[in-house]
């Protein structure tokens, strides 16, 4: 049995003590385990990376784009063992893992071209003689906190622009989902990348994640996961007045108006909520439809959302989707549907666990007669279920759409250029997908409101997170 070793200033360190059990989510074996870092592994690491970043920083950024494209370069061509790391301990299907690879090398090299684009400003003076520049300056050190979801993009995601920026970066990976760390980790030393400027430090989220978290010389922290736990990350980093980037939780509502294309937006939702096996914070989570085409368009949901592939993602490779991630986000499924359906809500399709004889496992489902105050309608779900509404105008369902705690995506159906724009005013949410899947791209910004987060990723403004401003006044 693997046991994997924390990566602090370019070389790995054994950790003592009992390992955590790393699962196949689709087979239920054991086949890794970390170690419950304490915060003293985790000072060695910020030590580390404070200690590098100095250095770091003072290097043109061109020269530290070129250190993140050695990395791409390494992802791309190990993409093959990359996908079947990260499908063996996730549970992701074999070309999505695929693609996830891929995606973070292109993401790597997208951050690595803002090299000669990070600009600061010149600032008109109201004093005679004088001239005000604004500079963009590095963080520091940054603490990364990950998900199981996307493990190996969002290493990228936080590491690459935090280091084109020049700060230094120490990341925790989930305790679900390390392996796919340990590789990247690998790949870095096989790159000309100076000691301490990237580093790993596994453990659960209450030791390691929250030393991380508590550091007074970690500068920001980082983290994608669930509300409670950015929420005890806020508390911690208040400590120290220590920034915080929080993507978080979401509810994404998808709104099919009577002029949509019908066949297109069950199509696209079922797409934006099998991916991943919908354990994806920005899948379609709930599902409005007009009144007057609902009987209509559930049969064509239905029908997709029957035709969806799932099992063992490593022994098929005609799948669309495979387990969810542990016991415990299956049995949270479970009790959604089950309490939905105890409410009176009708289940068209699926609507229980699925019987593979192993695995976490569970069955497209969509659900009708749904209501706005039902807990499948307000709580995320983060499993292959579709509860629907229906409602009789726009106005409704845009109201229904915006009644969440969450805030993070939408989508809506129309043919109705009017309809569309009004959509994007008066939906509050982070991003509008119209007539397509719910999925981001990396030159946007990807940013909820209300509880799904503070700050954001992608883009210009997600790379302009991990700086700071520095004001400098020059009379002459």
């Amino acid at each position: 049995m693997v046991m994997h070793q924390n990566f602090i200033n370019g070389r790995f360190e054994a950790v003592g003590g009992e390992g955590i059990p790393v699962l196949n989510p689709a087979r239920d074996t054991v086949i890794s385990e970390i170690p419950d870092s304490s915060a003293d592994a985790v000072d060695q690491a910020v030590a580390a990376a404070r200690k590098a970043q100095t250095s770091w920083e003072k290097l043109p950024a061109i020269e530290r784009a070129g250190f993140l494209r050695q990395i791409s370069a390494k992802i791309r061509e190990n993409a093959d063992e990359i996908a079947r790391v990260i499908s063996e301990e996730q549970g992701k299907i074999l070309p999505l893992a695929t693609v996830e690879a891929h995606f973070t090398a292109n993401y790597i090299d997208y951050m690595a071209e803002w090299a000669r684009r990070i600009e600061g400003e010149i600032i008109q003076s109201d004093r005679a003689g004088e001239t005000v520049l604004l500079f963009r300056q590095p963080l520091g050190v940054v603490g990364g906190i990950l998900p199981w979801n996307f493990p190996f993009f969002l290493i990228a995601r936080k590491m690459a622009p935090a280091l084109i920026t020049g700060n230094s970066i120490v990341i925790k990976p989930s305790e679900e989902t390390p392996n796919n760390a340990a590789l990247f980790a690998r790949l870095v030393t096989e790159t000309d990348l100076p000691d301490g400027i990237f580093n790993i430090v596994y453990g659960r989220g209450g030791t390691t994640g929250r030393a991380i978290s508590l550091h007074p010389d970690v500068k920001m922290v980082s983290f994608t996961g669930s509300v409670d736990t950015g929420s005890k990350i806020m508390a911690d980093c208040a400590k120290n007045i220590t920034k915080v980037n929080l993507e978080l939780g979401g509810k994404a509502p998808a709104i099919v108006v009577k002029d949509a294309d019908l066949d297109l937006a069950a199509r696209c939702i079922k797409q934006s909520r099998v991916l991943n096996t919908g354990q994806v914070c920005n899948a379609a989570e709930r599902v409005y439809v007009d009144e007057t085409i609902a009987e209509e368009f559930v049969e064509k949901l239905s029908a997709e959302m029957k035709a969806t592939r799932y099992g063992d993602p490593l022994g098929n490779d005609e799948l669309d989707m495979g387990p969810i991630i542990n016991k415990a986000g299956l049995a949270k499924i479970d009790e959604l549907v089950t309490s939905a359906m105890s409410g009176g809500a009708q289940c068209v399709l699926g609507g229980k666990v699925a019987d593979l004889g192993m695995g976490n496992h569970y069955e497209p489902t969509v659900l009708t007669n749904c209501r706005q105050d039902m807990d499948i309608i307000q709580k995320e779900i983060f499993g292959p279920v579709l509860p629907v509404i229906t409602f009789s105008d726009i106005d409704q369902a845009i109201d229904y759409a915006n009644d969440t705690v969450f805030g993070l995506t939408s989508s809506i159906y129309t043919t109705n250029l009017n309809t569309a724009l009004r959509a994007a005013n008066e939906l509050h949410f982070g991003e509008t997908y119209i007539n397509r899947e719910n999925f981001e791209a990396m030159q946007g910004y990807h940013a909820g409101h209300g509880r799904s987060g503070i700050g954001g990723a992608d883009g210009k403004h997600g790379l302009l997170e991990y700086t700071q401003t520095h004001l400098a006044y020059i009379q002459t």
